[in-house]
């Protein structure tokens, strides 16, 4: 992986190089290697990974170009995935974001929802879904601390789903969040500054609309306790200074070597893990930390890895063969208005996420199936309807880590995290995003 990494690095900093050519096929060696320690769910994505690519060798003319596309996806998302956790595994041993982190925990029920959407929020951008994880056994903790074993299940009920939602709220425009990195790859003409403030907008109705129904259904108790607070708001200047030279060197980067930010912070990532690392135990501790990553946190991955390059894999596949047959049983989208499309984005991603389809594929097969972009929508418009959904689908689907993860903490089937506590969360989000998104094909 660490290699393959590097190869897709090359490809985003010297494009046409042979280091960045080999990619894709450095990405099938991968596979194969995972392969036989992934889940059962893994093995069924290679089998119908497998059957698509023999169907699209018996009836696709351009079969080595798709199949080539599909691994370069595969390795541009697990090479990605890879550079993250470099950034998460240097986090987990920082007593610094252990600090911050119980800090937010430990708020006063008027500003515990708000206080861990905004602290969520900036905890997501660093840490990705390990953010969740970190928060959520905080949250966790802090909730178990209560007497009352009324308040105790609400006071826990609020804390994760603002966990939660505070992750969600990022992923539409946060330069580390998968949503963002795949749809950039699959909306020709969208780019991330053009797409920014719009996304951002997506990320303030997500949060806005948790924190408001959390306001206006949130349980009235008659007598509060008082909340032990822990730390204070100089724990959070860590996290604020970390944020802040990720955006400056990320954008710099960007602006001044003409590299998608994506590819930036491919690179960028690590390097600032190992620095991280180097502040915390020195430069003799960087070595081992390494080694640590390299031979045991990277590997334990291998199930992870497996489902994501396979979900844009079979997606890249899959629209090949399914872009033709639209075209053959003479459905046409482009008769289709620009806004009904964008909206269908909208949804049909959360709803393809209740039968198990992961936001990856989603997005890879629902995408290419839409007519060019022009004068029915626009790029900004369909980066910005694709990320919204695949936001919501994080809210809802019982298949997605983010739902996993707080049912794990909360003790409930993901079902009922996804349905019950963010059922309504997510009709009401989905609504006001929709209108977004066709507002801003309208007016951006």
């Amino acid at each position: 992986m660490v290699l393959l990494t590097v190869c897709v690095i090359g490809r985003e900093w010297l494009p046409g190089s042979f280091v960045g050519e080999a990619s894709p096929w450095l990405a099938l060696a991968c596979l194969v290697l995972l392969v036989p320690s992934a889940t059962v769910t893994g093995i069924a994505f290679v089998v119908v990974g497998l059957v698509l690519t023999a169907i699209l060798a018996t009836n696709g003319p351009d079969f080595v170009a798709v199949v080539t596309e599909g691994l370069a996806l595969a390795a541009f998302i697990g090479a990605f995935f890879a550079a993250l956790n470099t950034l998460r595994s240097a986090a987990q041993t920082s007593p610094a974001i252990h600090r911050c982190g119980a800090y937010l925990a430990h708020q006063p029920p008027g500003r515990r929802y708000g206080v861990l959407t905004l602290g969520g929020a900036a905890f997501s951008l660093v840490l990705n879904y390990g953010s969740i994880a970190l928060l959520g056994s905080l949250a966790t903790a802090s909730a178990a601390e209560e007497k009352d074993p009324v308040i105790r299940p609400l006071r826990q009920r609020r804390m994760l789903v603002a966990v939660q939602r505070a992750f969600l709220a990022v992923l539409p425009w946060s330069p580390l969040s998968f949503a963002g990195a795949v749809t950039a790859s699959l909306v020709p003409g969208s780019t991330y500054v053009g797409v920014l403030l719009p996304c951002i907008g997506t990320g303030v109705l997500i949060a806005g609309t948790g924190w408001a129904l959390d306001t206006i259904f949130k349980p009235r108790v008659a007598v509060r306790r008082p909340v032990e607070r822990v730390g204070g708001p100089r724990d959070l200047k860590p996290l604020v200074i970390l944020l802040v030279l990720m955006g400056t060197l990320i954008l710099s980067l960007h602006f001044e070597f003409g590299v998608r930010v994506v590819g930036v912070v491919l690179l960028l990532v690590p390097l600032v893990s190992l620095g991280w690392l180097v502040i915390q135990g020195g430069p003799a501790s960087l070595g081992p930390r390494v080694r640590t990553y390299v031979g045991r946190e990277l590997p334990g991955l291998r199930s992870e890895l497996v489902l994501l390059m396979m979900a844009g894999y079979i997606g890249k596949v899959g629209a090949a063969l399914l872009v033709p047959l639209a075209a053959r049983s003479g459905l046409d989208l482009g008769l289709v208005p620009g806004w009904v499309l964008l909206a269908g984005i909208v949804w049909l991603i959360p709803l393809t996420g209740m039968i198990g389809m992961n936001p990856i594929l989603a997005a890879s097969l629902l995408v290419p199936l839409m007519p060019a972009a022009g004068d029915d929508y626009s790029p900004t418009a369909l980066f910005v309807a694709t990320t919204a959904g695949w936001a919501i689908s994080g809210a809802t689907s019982p298949f997605t880590a983010t739902t996993q993860l707080i049912g794990s903490f909360a003790q409930i089937p993901a079902a009922r995290v996804g349905l019950v506590w963010n059922g309504a969360y997510a009709i009401v989000t989905g609504v006001l995003v929709t209108a977004w998104v066709i507002f801003i094909d309208v007016a951006w």
